[in-house]
């Protein structure tokens, strides 16, 4: 079992940049593909990116493409969401999850969630 850890959300002006983290408290979380996923309020869950256990591979939503990007530091336990040219439309609360397959887009392909950290996008 893995508990992930997000965390660098805040509120930033529309084409400003921010970098999400998503550790890994317990657990071996290098042996897991990791999933970032975003939601707003009534929607379903969105998917953003996902990254291979060893970070060999990455995956990108339509929407995030050319924008995002994810990346994993092994040594550190974290896998980074770098996120530029941000939008009004990014606003959600971002979440990773473990236990994916490689390149997992669904939502019920994967089996730990953290508990999301917030980013707003003010335009």
């Amino acid at each position: 079992q893995v508990q992930l850890v997000e965390s660098g959300g805040g509120t930033v002006q529309a084409g400003d940049s921010l970098r999400l983290s998503c550790a890994a408290s317990r657990g071996a979380f290098s042996s897991y593909t990791i999933g970032w996923f975003r939601q707003t309020p009534g929607a379903a869950r969105e998917f953003v990116a996902t990254i291979t256990r060893n970070g060999d591979g990455v995956y990108y939503g339509d929407n995030v493409k050319g924008r995002f990007a994810v990346s994993r530091d092994v040594a550190k336990n974290t896998v980074y969401l770098q996120m530029a040219s941000l939008r009004s439309e990014d606003t959600a609360v971002y979440y990773c999850a473990a236990g994916g397959p490689p390149y997992g887009a669904r939502e019920d392909e994967y089996r730990y969630w953290g508990r999301g950290t917030q980013v707003t996008v003010s335009s």
